[in-house]
C-alpha cells in the first residue's frame, strides 16, 4: 500500500524538496502541502494522510500545538516532527504532545523514506542515538519521578514493566522479542496492553513516558 504524506513547513523551498524526494519513492505519495499549523489541521481533516511531516517553527499555529490538536483529535495521522536542531527542547515537547519521532532537515533521501516508512507502520521513530540523546537530556530537566508516572506503573505486571524499559531504549518488537525469548505476537499484545493502561497514543508516548517515570536511567 502507498504511504500518503502531508508536509507541513512555512517554507517552500522544503515542502518543493522533500516532495521531490518522497514522490520519487514508489511506496511514498505526497497528497498536500501546509505552510502552517493551522492549514496543517485543516490538511489533516480533509486528507487524512497516513504520516503527516511537520515543522516547529511556523507562523500562527507552531508544530507542537498542531500535532497536540492532531493526537486529541484521536486522528490515524501520524507526525513526523522535522527539525534544524538536534537538541531542541521544542522538539521534546513535540513528542510529548503526540508526535511519533523526529528527523533532522538535513536528512539523506534514504533516511527520511525509512522514517515515514517506520512512523506509518506504527513503530516509534527512537533508533537514531540523537532522538534517545534528546529524550534523556530533556527528562533531566523535573525534579524527580512524576507522581502520576508512578501510580500509573502500578497498573502494568511486570512483564508488560520489562517491556516498557525495552521500547524506552528504542528495541523495536522483533528485537524485545529476541531479549525475551517469547514471539514477536506476544509482545505486539505487550505493547498494545502497555499503551491502553497507560493511555499513550503510540511507543514514542511510552517511551518518554518510561523516562518520566524513572523506569529508564538518564545518561
Amino acid at each position: 500500500m502507498t504511504i500518503r504524506v502531508l508536509i507541513v513547513d512555512d517554507q517552500m523551498m522544503v515542502r518543493e524538496g522533500f516532495s521531490v524526494l518522497l514522490n520519487a519513492m514508489p511506496d511514498i505519495e505526497v497528497i498536500g502541502e501546509a505552510v502552517n499549523g493551522r492549514e496543517a489541521l485543516a490538511k489533516v481533516a480533509e486528507l487524512a494522510p497516513d504520516v503527516v511531516l511537520m515543522d516547529i517553527r511556523m507562523p500562527e499555529l507552531n508544530g507542537i500545538e498542531a500535532t497536540r490538536e492532531i493526537a486529541a483529535s484521536h486522528s490515524a495521522s501520524k507526525v513526523l516532527v522535522l527539525t534544524t536542531f538536534d537538541l531542541d527542547e521544542y522538539v521534546y515537547q513535540a513528542l510529548r504532545a503526540g508526535a511519533s519521532g523526529f528527523l533532522l532537515k538535513d536528512a539523506s533521501a534514504r533516511q527520511l523514506a525509512d522514517g515515514v516508512r517506520v512512523v506509518a507502520a506504527g513503530e516509534a521513530l527512537l533508533a537514531p542515538t540523537v532522538t534517545r540523546r534528546l529524550i534523556t537530556e530533556f527528562s533531566k530537566l523535573g525534579q524527580g519521578p512524576k507522581v502520576a508516572a508512578l501510580s500509573q506503573v502500578g497498573e502494568l505486571t511486570e512483564r508488560e514493566t520489562e517491556v516498557l524499559v525495552l521500547i524506552a531504549q528504542g528495541l523495536s518488537n522483533a528485537e524485545i522479542a529476541a531479549r525475551l525469548v517469547v514471539a514477536e505476537s506476544t509482545i505486539k499484545t505487550h505493547v498494545s496492553r502497555v499503551l491502553v493502561k497507560l493511555g499513550l497514543r503510540d511507543r514514542t508516548q511510552a517511551a518518554v513516558f518510561a523516562y518520566e517515570a524513572r523506569l529508564v536511567t538518564p545518561g
